[in-house]
């Protein structure tokens, strides 16, 4: 057996290397994607199934690799079934204008200059935010950029109002009707009121977090858009974007972040 592994190894090319580092670095860019996540398992367990195939086949165990080659020709179909939330997430980050910003408008050696076209009046989201905080009023703010959220709008009233801290203030009121539920602002409006949104069953998010702080990571995990969240609890403002939730937010660091996305 070690007669036979020497030749292979002095057979190794330059390129066979760069193929094992790209093959590297797409693993841990997968780890990352479903990091925390229940994903995560069945990721560790489809690299064990593929070793111990590769493996099999080395050591020519034809019946077993026949049978774990079908296992894993099927499992590509089971896969992307599986791992689809992961998989929308990235395909949603990388076509957004967010990720380019992230990355330094950079793509290799050519710089993308993206146009910020979701020009917002940010000011009273960020009054009403503070008013809230400080009364420990709930609410959930979503800001949509390129994705239009239509089928959540649906979900609820629509307003089509001029964005106001007043308005804000009185949607979220403890006795007002619409105050259950998110508010969806777009191109510079408060769209519709007391929304639905898709809850996250992410495992890796605290365990004092909320319903409105799981449907705050549950929208930025489908779509491109960004939400606020004002805990009714403690009086704390939390940001979310791309599934991924920042607590204890003060305002001013809240202005200077919608700042970045929205000018």
């Amino acid at each position: 057996m070690t007669a036979m592994l020497i030749p292979l190894f002095l057979q190794i090319r330059l390129l066979d290397i760069v193929d094992i580092v790209l093959v590297a670095i797409m693993i841990y860019a997968i780890y990352n994607l479903v990091k925390g996540t229940a994903a995560i398992n069945i990721l560790l367990g489809i690299i064990a199934v593929f070793l111990v195939w590769r493996l099999v086949r080395i050591l020519e165990m034809d019946l077993l690799a026949e049978i774990l080659g079908a296992f894993i020709s099927v499992g590509f179909i089971a896969l992307i079934i599986v791992f689809q939330p992961e998989i929308r997430k990235f395909l949603l980050l990388l076509g957004t204008s967010a990720f380019n910003r992230k990355k330094g408008n950079r793509f290799l050696f050519w710089k993308i200059k993206v146009a910020n076209k979701n020009l917002t009046d940010i000011d009273p989201i960020v009054q009403a935010c503070f008013h809230m905080a400080n009364s420990r009023t709930g609410a959930l703010i979503v800001m949509s950029r390129i994705n239009e959220l239509e089928d959540y709008v649906n979900s609820g009233e629509l307003l089509n109002a001029r964005i106001s801290d007043q308005l804000l203030e009185n949607i979220f009121f403890k006795n007002a009707p619409l105050h259950d539920g998110a508010v969806i602002i777009r191109n510079n409006t408060i769209v519709a009121a007391s929304c639905i949104l898709p809850v996250s069953n992410n495992d890796g998010l605290p365990g004092h977090v909320g319903l409105r702080h799981r449907a705050a990571v549950g929208i930025t995990e489908k779509s491109d858009a960004v939400a606020i969240v004002v805990s009714e609890q403690t009086g704390k403002i939390s940001w979310c974007e791309a599934g991924e939730l920042q607590l204890n937010i003060p305002p001013s660091k809240l202005k200077v972040m919608l700042e970045e996305v929205f000018g």
